[in-house]
């Protein structure tokens, strides 16, 4: 059995530092298994939050050895444990205690996004060939790992006119769904922020879903934005034919 140092970030919002611990490690183990020993034989107070153990609540999110990642899917054998594995918590979201950071802005911006809105007397019929574009967003487990590495959020801490590429997704999931008849081109534009994204793809590239944000969900909706306010030859069919509207809402609006 061989043994590996882990350097645990264990501090507040005050600060903190990275202390040293050593684990025995066996045949399998994630580096949530090593925290999950930290706790039990040397650190008790250790702040770690997680719940399911298997990729699928999104909880146990941090930075290992510098990568935002869940610390449940991230197996030993997979990094370099020749040198003391550093763990830290996600940078952009302010420290709680240790591993835990506080993500509640995350659910105070969704509430810009409007909620799924049918027309009136829809036929709630779908078909699958409708569905397949909404339905990889639907696998988004709310793990933040995309917002903690935008650099928008991550290095200028836009939270205030930027709502990140997780709500991007959940944006899109709305928009394409083919009973939704909300118009949130505007929140895009302004309070959404769509325009700081320069479509770097990390957020992609960290999604342990393997949901493809940039090129499904933000590249697209871009689009639209620039369809509807900056395209000079739509608007000049807008002007000379008027604009296609959608149906209007029922005023029956469901959470998605």
């Amino acid at each position: 059995m061989s043994t590996v140092t882990f350097k645990v970030f264990r501090g507040d919002r005050s600060g903190g530092e990275l202390k040293d611990y050593t684990v025995e490690v066996q045949e399998g183990m994630v580096v949530l298994d090593a925290i999950h020993q930290i706790q039990a034989e040397q650190a008790p107070d250790l702040a770690c939050r997680w719940n399911c153990k298997a990729g699928k609540c999104g909880s146990c999110g941090a930075e290992v050895n510098g990568k935002p990642t869940l610390m449940c899917m991230t197996r030993l054998d997979t990094i370099d444990t020749s040198k003391p594995v550093t763990v830290r918590p996600m940078k952009t979201f302010p420290v709680i205690r240790d591993l835990a950071t506080d993500v509640k802005w995350n659910y105070e911006a969704n509430k810009k996004i409007k909620p799924f809105t049918p027309a009136p007397n829809t036929d709630w019929i779908m078909y699958q060939e409708d569905v397949d574009r909404v339905q990889e967003f639907r696998k988004c487990i709310e793990c933040f790992l995309c917002q903690n590495v935008c650099h928008v959020l991550r290095e200028h801490d836009e939270k205030t006119g930027f709502i990140g590429p997780r709500l991007l997704v959940r944006t899109a999931s709305l928009e394409m769904h083919p009973l939704d008849v909300e118009n949130r081109l505007d929140m895009l534009k302004n309070e959404g922020g769509i325009g700081y994204c320069n479509i770097t793809k990390c957020c992609t590239e960290v999604c342990p879903e393997h949901i493809h944000i940039t090129d499904n969900a933000i590249i697209p909706l871009k689009e639209r934005v620039v369809d509807e306010y900056y395209d000079p030859v739509l608007g000049f069919f807008r002007r000379l034919f008027g604009s296609k509207k959608r149906a209007e809402p029922s005023g029956q609006a469901a959470d998605d």
